[in-house]
């Protein structure tokens, strides 16, 4: 019988058996390395400081980051690296965005990590420290806001013209340690682009908006339905100024008409309208006396006259006419209304007539000389309202009168 040698495949089996045991004692021996944790829903929000916009090439701005950590655990520092890249391209390199500049980075405000501090800042790195380590919680949503980041700005090709968009990357990191050294815990990288400031520029000339008619109304805001008027007059749709009195002229009652009139002006001494015509005429020499001055209506006398008021039934037979719309009472932080009636013609109840005085300006609450006093307003609407009165012995006719109203800015 054939006897078979077993000793070569014991020997191989122990030599794997060794080969084995060596690699795991090797594999023992060695420090454990750990692979950063990737930072998720990170972002840079570049925020204006002052009038600087936050994109603007060039200029000290606020730089806002948001991140979530995914790693729970004693976190000593933060480090954000500003790069041309968004990663190493090899040697462990970061070479700083042209023109940008955080040595003078300040740590504005911080939420999701407490008791940070600016440890260091340079050119292009700027390290946070903790005066403590406190545990953080996995998936802790963190805030930082650095103030006085200068955003890079290149050159074009020419090496003079300012290059208005320029893209760069900042590394963000977490450290167990106070100095941002060692081993980061936790990385991720963000990315913004400077852009050119879009200017826009426009002129406002000196300007007035006046109109007459025996209506002006106020243009209707048609994206509600139905559709309301606005407080502001539509002059292109105000009516003809043809008007006609309420009734025949007798003895025994006033008539009555109104027209309108709507006007605003930028000028810093406002406005002033005036009105200019004669009396109510039929032919050349039959004439209702014009009110010199401010009076009640009285039935059976000559009077012609006019105010700019709401007036009631004390001497009319129905109330006519309306304070002006809207009134310097209703003033806000977007409108200012300063248009009123004046010089007696601003009595309830009483009218007058003198042509060429001025019945309206834009002076209320206007002080001159006072720091930043005008008498600019924005758009109102005056109601007119004439009154006729005749006595018994009125000669038969048609009466008649041409008004012009005239509204004078001072710029």
């Amino acid at each position: 019988m054939k006897i078979q040698n077993k000793t070569p495949y014991i020997l191989r089996l122990l030599s794997v058996l060794a080969l084995i045991s060596a690699v795991s004692l090797q594999s023992l021996l060695q420090s454990p390395v750990y692979a950063a944790g990737q930072i998720t829903q990170r972002s840079l929000t570049l925020q204006a400081n002052g009038l600087n916009g936050g994109s603007a090439p060039g200029v000290a701005v606020n730089h806002l980051f948001t991140f979530t950590l995914p790693t729970g655990g004693n976190i000593g520092s933060l480090k954000f690296e500003y790069c041309t890249t968004a990663a190493d391209v090899g040697g462990g390199t970061c070479q700083a965005p042209t023109g940008m500049d955080a040595s003078s980075a300040t740590l504005t405000s911080a939420t999701g990590i407490d008791g940070l501090t600016v440890g260091t800042a340079t050119t292009n790195v700027v390290t946070l420290t903790r005066s403590n380590t406190n545990n953080v919680a996995a998936s802790t949503v963190v805030t930082v806001q650095l103030s006085g980041v200068t955003n890079p700005q290149a050159l074009m090709a020419d090496g003079i013209t300012p290059e208005p968009n320029y893209t760069f990357y900042v590394r963000i990191s977490t450290y167990g340690t106070t100095d941002a050294s060692g081993s980061a815990i936790d990385q991720g990288t963000v990315t913004a682009s400077t852009a050119d400031p879009i200017q826009l520029s426009g002129t406002m000339p000196e300007s007035l908006v006046f109109c007459t008619g025996a209506t002006v109304p106020f243009k209707m805001d048609n994206t509600q339905t139905p559709a309301v008027p606005t407080t502001i007059p539509d002059c292109a749709s105000a009516t003809p100024g043809s008007v006609a009195f309420n009734q025949l002229f007798d003895p025994t009652s006033t008539a009555t008409a109104t027209s309108q009139m709507a006007a605003s002006t930028n000028a810093t001494y406002g406005y002033v309208i005036t009105v200019n015509g004669s009396t109510l005429m039929s032919g050349t020499t039959n004439q209702i006396n014009a009110m010199a001055a401010s009076a009640v209506p009285v039935a059976g006398t000559s009077q012609f006259g006019l105010n700019l008021k709401a007036n009631d039934t004390t001497y009319l037979a129905a109330a006519t006419g309306a304070e002006v719309s809207p009134t310097p009472a209703q003033s806000d932080a977007t409108h200012t209304y300063r248009g009123e009636a004046i010089n007696g013609y601003d009595v309830v109840n009483q009218f007058k007539f003198n042509s060429g005085d001025a019945v309206a300006d834009s002076k209320n609450g206007y002080v001159q000389g006072q720091a930043g006093a005008t008498a600019a307003t924005d758009g109102q609407i005056f109601t007119v309202t004439y009154i006729a009165d005749v006595p018994g012995s009125q000669p038969a006719g048609n009466y008649s009168t041409t008004l012009t109203y005239i509204c004078t800015p001072t710029y």
